[in-house]
């Protein structure tokens, strides 16, 4: 051990110990430290005194005070629940259009639509909902299954080749894979949808082979102007808006091979109230409402 010395600055003898050319100096405990203890230890005592604290063998002391954190919580939930009881009601009930365009009910949906949708629908369409790949802009795009806020609710209410009894169903066909057109066909097709965008010229001996290719095979579902129909929910071809990818390779490895996006249903899952408050969340992204 090494021998007590006299700390030149302080003048205060070691203790011998010393850690990095710190040496411990040999003073007293401080006086206000007993004060502080002492304080804590009263605080300690009137705490456990005044409110729930020791257990019991059937039950805990409540405190003086009758404190309950329990019934707190009860008390506010009950209470958040009587304020939610107006609007809840409204929502559940009322006409979606007329919602739409009453203030007091849009700021709700704004205060509460982005949790929902972050809950239940921005893992495939976005947190903004300007979709994914193989997922819709339900944002911005025309919606396949109509873009009012009824139509909106349907959908979110029985999904798209869901299980549900009422679900919408879409499917486009699989033109090259189960052999319904050749190589030759798919890539006229997939020339002529990328022409529509501007992005590839074609002759007219060309467009004139593709239309009659798109007429024969897609205009059932898509239209003649290929724009989309909401009747059987087929996405507008024309427009910048593509779920599965504009471009010409995505365009033929979708004709060849076809599509069927499945949305869940949500009924059951979220209460009515919840969906036709997220139908409203949705055409408020759009711009639908004031």
């Amino acid at each position: 051990m090494a021998l007590k010395e006299r700390d030149e600055f302080s003048g205060q003898m070691t203790t011998g110990h010393e850690w990095n050319g710190i040496k411990e100096l040999n003073t007293p405990v401080p006086k206000l430290l007993w004060a502080f203890l002492g304080t804590m230890g009263l605080f300690a005592i009137g705490w456990t005194v005044l409110m729930p604290s020791w257990p019991g063998v059937s039950g805990y002391f409540r405190g003086l005070l009758g404190s309950d954190q329990h019934q707190a919580v009860r008390q506010s939930l009950q209470e958040a629940e009587l304020a939610k009881a107006g609007w809840t009601e409204r929502l559940a009930t009322g006409d979606l259009a007329a919602l739409s365009q009453d203030e007091d009910i849009m700021a709700v949906v704004r205060q509460t639509g982005p949790a929902l949708f972050g809950d239940n629908c921005a893992g495939c369409h976005g947190y903004d909902a300007g979709g994914n790949s193989g997922y819709p802009n339900i944002a911005h795009a025309p919606m396949m299954w109509g873009g009012d806020v009824d139509t909106v609710a349907e959908t979110i209410r029985v999904g798209i080749n869901a299980p549900h009894p009422e679900t919408r169903y879409g499917q486009m066909l699989a033109f090259g894979r189960d052999q319904m057109l050749g190589s030759e066909e798919i890539s006229a097709l997939a020339d002529y949808l990328v022409s529509l965008q501007g992005e590839k010229a074609l002759t007219p001996e060309e467009t004139a082979a593709a239309q009659t290719l798109f007429a024969d095979n897609c205009a059932a579902c898509h239209g003649e102007d290929a724009a989309g129909m909401v009747e059987t929910g087929a996405p507008n071809l024309t427009d910048a808006f593509w779920t599965y990818g504009g471009d010409r390779s995505s365009i033929r490895h979708s004709i060849y091979n076809g599509r069927q996006g499945t949305m869940p249903s949500w009924e059951g899952r979220l209460s009515p109230t919840q969906i036709r408050l997220l139908a409203l969340y949705v055409m408020d992204l759009r711009g639908a409402t004031p």
